[in-house]
């Protein structure tokens, strides 16, 4: 806030010297022009510039001495002046103002920050009703300098797009859980209702409009929102959570809603989906306990994964987490971004289409730092013994699937070749490379069991998954093996 005043009075003090003159920056003016046209093209110039500019008021235009301006003539100034930004040009325009005093008068200054998304044109107009700063002036931009303003634009993303209409503080905070995103972060939860909503405007969770109000962006409503069904363009991106009685969706099945923001029931939703898991009884310390034949920090990161990267543009659906007898299906709309191949999502980093969310679950500690969720995932698979995890693609969504323990007799010929590939990538990025005992201690094996390894790698090496560390090695006794790629 000091930083913009600073400038704008250096600017002011630079127009107003002996010689006064017109500079791109600034524009002073005695009063407010009773055309809105006008006004229109000086927030389009100023937002279309580096930096934004500045608008000052109470200052005699044909003498160029500050005469000073009163309150209420501030007031009815920056009233109109915010709704023009609202209404009168596209993109919204952000200002901000406030009452300086200069050579011994009071000033009204306005702060008409610099837009993201260029050009900022006349609304219901064509982009060619743009206009710019030039030679202290405003004036019509040119096909070639749209186009310029064109290529410094920055499209927002889904997650900075509103999802409410303008609201008051009181309506913010009750839509909201803010407290529980705080203790996330390990932070005291302020007392102060205006730092709590600076706050929420840091987090990107909110956007204010020049002290008119509120909207809350699309972000704050995934992470925070206490219920989804009160935004009617995210009520279908709840988590779909359904139970099957048996293998298939033939047998019966019952759907529990979830209607909370992502980030603020991940935890609630992670137990929940424990208490329906199958468990198995284990003997530690002479007393049986009970645990669940999944790990937890695989349920984490997959649950996660499917909120992070989901295609938000796909309508009609969202992530959904399927719990049948021997397998839990997690499914998020969207296919993978061309750039990632099925084969190398593991310890590979990530792109995200949804950035914003998946930096601030990172911060949140909801999941893991960045491409290591789907290797810490597999590490525990394999310590619980459980079947590799399968990626699927499908027309318009993308799929991974947690199976529940089997014997290696029981699993498919693909799966054991699936399970040697994950194999291989956690220990090359651990050891170097795995071998045949390493293999086996992940399959639960003995020492006898080995031939059956020896062939299984072989399969894997004819299917193109892994190959040799050291090709020239004529030990197999202590060989090492890594994927295909490494």
């Amino acid at each position: 806030m000091k930083n913009w005043k600073s400038k704008a009075l250096g600017y002011l003090e630079s127009s107003l010297g002996k010689v006064p003159h017109e500079i791109n920056e600034l524009d002073w003016k005695e009063y407010l022009s009773p055309k809105n046209d006008k006004l229109c093209h000086h927030i389009s110039a100023f937002a279309n510039m580096p930096g934004g500019g500045y608008l000052v008021f109470g200052i005699d235009d044909k003498h160029a001495i500050p005469k000073g301006i009163s309150k209420t003539e501030a007031n009815g100034i920056v009233e109109r002046l915010a709704s023009l930004c609202r209404d009168g040009v596209d993109p919204l325009v952000s200002i901000d103002h406030s009452i300086e005093t200069f050579r011994g008068v009071e000033l009204l200054f306005i702060y008409i920050k610099e837009s993201a998304v260029k050009p900022v044109h006349i609304n219901n107009k064509t982009i060619e009703d743009s206009y710019i700063r030039s030679g202290g002036t405003t004036r019509k931009a040119s096909r070639q300098e749209i186009g310029s303003l064109m290529l410094n634009s920055k499209n927002p993303s889904f997650e900075e797009l509103h999802a409410s209409k303008l609201l008051n503080e009181i309506e913010v905070i009750t839509l909201l859980e803010y407290d529980t995103i705080l203790n996330l972060l390990k932070r005291p939860v302020p007392n102060d209702i205006k730092e709590i909503l600076r706050w929420l405007e840091e987090e990107k969770m909110i956007v204010g409009v020049d002290g008119k109000g509120y909207y809350i962006t699309n972000f704050g409503v995934l992470a925070a929102a206490k219920d989804l069904n009160k935004f009617d363009g995210l009520s279908r991106k709840a988590i779909r959570l359904i139970k099957y009685e048996g293998k298939n969706k033939a047998a019966g099945s019952k759907e529990y809603p979830d209607n909370k923001g992502y980030a603020i029931g991940f935890e609630g939703l992670i137990q929940f989906v424990k208490g329906l898991l199958p468990g198995s009884e284990v003997i530690k310390h002479v007393l049986r306990t009970e645990t669940s034949v999944y790990p937890e920090i695989a349920l984490r990161e997959l649950i996660s994964n499917i909120l992070i990267h989901q295609d938000f543009t796909i309508r009609g659906t969202g992530p959904m987490i399927e719990i049948f007898e021997d397998r839990i299906e997690f499914t998020n709309p969207g296919r993978l971004l061309p750039s990632k191949k099925i084969d190398r999502l593991i310890r590979t980093t990530p792109e995200s289409r949804n950035e914003i969310l998946a930096s601030a679950f990172r911060r949140y500690n909801i999941c893991e730092e960045r491409g290591s969720g789907f290797e810490k995932a597999i590490i525990a698979i394999e310590l619980y013994g459980l079947p590799p995890l399968k990626f699927e693609e499908t027309e318009n969504s993308f799929k991974v699937t947690m199976y529940s323990p089997k014997k290696f007799a029981a699993i498919t010929n693909e799966e054991r070749i699936e399970a040697c590939y994950q194999h291989s990538i956690i220990q090359y990025y651990g050891n170097g490379g795995f071998n045949n005992a390493s293999l086996r201690k992940r399959f639960g094996m003995h020492d006898k069991q080995a031939a059956q390894i020896s062939k299984l790698i072989n399969e894997s090496i004819e299917a193109g998954k892994i190959k040799p560390k050291d090709i020239g090695s004529e030990s197999k006794k202590f060989s090492l093996y890594v994927p295909y790629w490494a």
